[in-house]
């Protein structure tokens, strides 16, 4: 008797989950393209320094172009460590004009880096990864 209310349990439930999984709705996606939105077009997304000598800061430049029709917006950039300065402009970047995000590397540490700038525009919610490598010497 046991064993056939067991059974007749992990039917029911067996089929609740087979029924539950087929009745769910598939998600259809209502997102709304704007054709005049601006477009962030970068020249760069890494920048390779080689060799610098240690205690000497080394300055990347990044350029973003704005290919779009309304203007571009930074609207967050920041270093990965305290070892990189970044200077850029807050104004708006109009249709068909540039910016530059500079990145300064401060050389600080010996032997080879890889640090990260992340840079979020209203040109597309995932935010741009830029790059700056290369490799610390002594001071000659």
């Amino acid at each position: 008797m046991k064993n056939l209310l067991l059974i007749a349990i992990i039917t029911v439930l067996g089929f609740c989950q087979v029924t539950a999984q087929n009745a769910s709705p598939v998600a259809v996606s209502t997102t709304v393209v704007n054709p005049n939105a601006p477009k962030a077009k970068w020249d760069k997304t890494i920048s390779d320094f080689g060799e610098i000598e240690q205690g000497i800061p080394k300055e990347a430049e990044f350029k973003l172009t704005n290919d779009g029709k309304e203007p571009l917006l930074i609207q967050m950039a920041k270093a990965g460590c305290g070892c990189t300065n970044l200077k850029y402009s807050q104004e708006p970047v109009l249709p068909g004009k540039t910016t530059i995000i500079a990145a300064t590397y401060n050389a600080a540490a010996m032997g080879p880096f890889t640090k990260s700038i992340t840079v979020t525009t209203n040109a597309d919610p995932n935010p741009v990864m830029l790059l700056i490598k290369g490799s610390v010497i002594p001071k000659k």
